[in-house]
């Protein structure tokens, strides 16, 4: 049996009394794309907060490539290949584009040299089409084009698991489909993806699984068809006019 790239056994996060996670449990196969889905405040990006270090869980075990992880910290998740990005997208506004992602390819993936890793930020930014733009201030960037930074400073860092927290917030239709094309690529090349998203559509031509976490709590975890017609889902988080509408598009 091959093990899984990333699991989670039984991990929970607590602010005093609040608990942001209670016992989330699943695994993550090489080159899954599956999506993150809950209500806001549910505990998804706590979840990828603690996955990546910048939150210490409370309980529980984080396995990546069968290591325990729980204790590591944000730079060394980046080392191993965790990468994420961010939900509000904050370059570093007086450094260049080029500059902004070799810091992470420099500092996240732990390139060799300054000139190792220019090389590879200016291969993440070909990637995501913003090398023309390798030279502009980070600050003079539309939203859609500081969404690609964020992607390619990801990208430089060589992740194994990417995780992506909103990508789409804030773009227009077809930014998103430039955005929906950009992830299937970096699919494509072998990196498990995981998607928090709140456009169904978005998640749905991207996942054949979702999760799906309420209160903290993982309330359902398989294929997504079988996810968007489930009654807890449906309740907590989806609605019963998406689901009516969904019914309708299948049967249309």
């Amino acid at each position: 049996m091959i093990e899984p790239i990333l699991r989670l056994d039984g991990v929970s996060k607590q602010f005093g009394g609040l608990a942001a996670l209670s016992d989330v449990s699943f695994s993550l196969s090489e080159g899954e794309v599956v999506g993150l889905i809950g209500p806001n405040g549910a505990g998804k990006t706590t979840l990828v907060n603690v996955v990546t270090g910048n939150l210490r869980r409370s309980s529980g075990r984080i396995l990546f490539k069968s290591e325990d992880v729980g204790l590591q910290k944000p730079y060394q998740a980046a080392r191993r290949g965790l990468a994420r990005t961010f939900q509000i997208v904050q370059p570093f506004p007086a450094m260049t584009v080029l500059e902004n992602v070799t810091a992470g390819a420099l500092f996240g993936a732990g390139a060799g040299s300054l000139g190792d890793a220019r090389d590879m930020a200016m291969q993440s930014l070909e990637f995501v089409g913003l090398d023309g733009l390798a030279d502009r201030p980070a600050a003079n960037l539309a939203l859609a084009a500081r969404k690609r930074l964020e992607l390619a400073k990801s990208l430089a860092m060589n992740p194994r698991v990417l995780m992506l927290d909103e990508v789409n917030a804030g773009l227009n239709s077809s930014e998103i489909d430039g955005a929906l094309a950009l992830i299937r690529k970096i699919a494509e090349r072998g990196v498990t993806v995981l998607i928090i998203e709140h456009l169904m559509k978005v998640v749905l031509s991207l996942s054949k699984r979702l999760l799906v976490l309420h209160h903290g709590q993982l309330i359902a975890d398989g294929p997504s068809a079988e996810i968007v017609a489930d009654e807890r889902v449906i309740e907590a988080y989806l609605g019963a006019k998406f689901a009516a509408r969904l019914k309708e598009l299948n049967h249309g």
